[in-house]
């Protein structure tokens, strides 16, 4: 693509996750990267010293030079910082969760499609390698196993610890959840959850057991509060087994064939997933430019919006389950965490 047809790209919010999108619009071919915005300045020059980027102190003035913004801030912000943009008629892609509010999260899809621009859902994992063969066998899912479990994030200045604006269910089992609906072509028919809060305010350790129409099920566990990381994925299929292993970046695949079982070996470093992630946004928008009709993002609005539901659906069961049975917990003080 020729410079002067560059995507024009911002980002908004550059914190742990913000820095790498405009590390990665800055690197990409495909799009000119206009600037960044976040509302702690300190971080913003930081971010814009290391990587050579402008930076603005005003969001709107950044986004009226963009066509399309990257929007990395905490999830109970994701509303009331897109919505604006999409009134604006700005391409955005926001990061996962959509929102912590179903009824924000719903009004950003149909704000986007009023207006007719592309709004993307920052789910990563569908952009990992072993996910490119998942997809194409995913007919024949029976059972899906998923373990995500990560350290209690450190403190923030002026900020709550990162992730804990929600529930783990919302933070990070939300991954595990698209993956699951995208993979399994059947509405859910019931689920079993048990979740507590250990250091947060909401659930931090999350169990829940899934049970679909068509006969599969999924059995998902995310923490925020375990000693070992660990990011784990099994898929048993009629005729495979895949397991895919993202902390050590390694996957596998069994597959029966006539003669026994053949073994895939499946390098989970092959691409950047983010990267990947970044460039779909900027060809959906490309897309929709030279089409003349919106052409939507691998993780649409709408895709965002599904996994939503259901993790909200997860976290109330594991609240009704825990009032049930009088269960209480008391978090952890900011004294007894420092």
């Amino acid at each position: 693509m020729e410079s002067d047809t560059k995507l024009k790209v911002g980002v908004l919010g550059v914190g742990a996750l913000g820095r790498h999108h405009a590390r990665l619009y800055a690197q990409s071919p495909n799009a000119e990267m206009v600037g960044i915005f976040d509302v702690q300045p300190e971080t913003a020059a930081k971010v814009g010293a290391e990587f050579n980027l402008p930076v603005f102190s005003d969001w709107r003035s950044l986004a009226e030079k963009c066509d399309a913004l990257s929007v990395a801030v905490p999830a109970n912000f994701h509303a009331a910082t897109t919505l604006p943009l999409l009134e604006m008629g700005k391409h955005v892609l926001v990061e996962k969760p959509i929102e912590a509010s179903l009824e924000l999260a719903e009004q950003m899809v149909a704000t986007a499609r009023k207006n007719n621009v592309v709004l993307a859902v920052g789910h990563v994992e569908r952009f990992n390698p072993a996910m490119d063969f998942l997809e194409k066998y995913a007919a024949n899912t029976r059972f899906i196993e998923a373990h995500r479990l990560a350290q209690y994030p450190p403190p923030r200045p002026g900020l709550p610890r990162r992730g804990t604006e929600v529930s783990v269910v919302v933070d990070l089992m939300i991954h595990d959840i698209d993956l699951v609906l995208t993979m399994v072509d059947s509405d859910v028919e019931r689920f079993d959850v048990v979740g507590i809060p250990v250091l947060s305010k909401t659930e931090d350790i999350v169990n829940a057991r899934i049970k679909f129409k068509n006969g599969s099920c999924a059995s998902l566990t995310a923490s925020r509060v375990s000693q070992e990381p660990m990011r784990r994925f099994r898929v048993f299929q009629e005729d495979c087994y895949i397991s895919m292993d993202y902390g050590k970046h390694f996957g596998m695949v069994l597959k029966r064939n006539r003669i026994g079982l053949a073994r895939k070996d499946v390098n989970l470093d092959e691409k950047n997933a983010l990267a990947a992630e970044l460039e779909d946004f900027i060809l959906a928008v490309n897309k929709s430019r030279v089409m003349g009709h919106l052409c939507d993002a691998k993780v649409p609005g709408e895709a965002g919006l599904r996994a939503l539901r259901l993790a909200l659906a997860i976290e109330e069961e594991a609240r009704r389950y825990n009032n049930q049975y009088g269960f209480k917990f008391a978090p952890c003080t900011p004294d007894e965490l420092n």
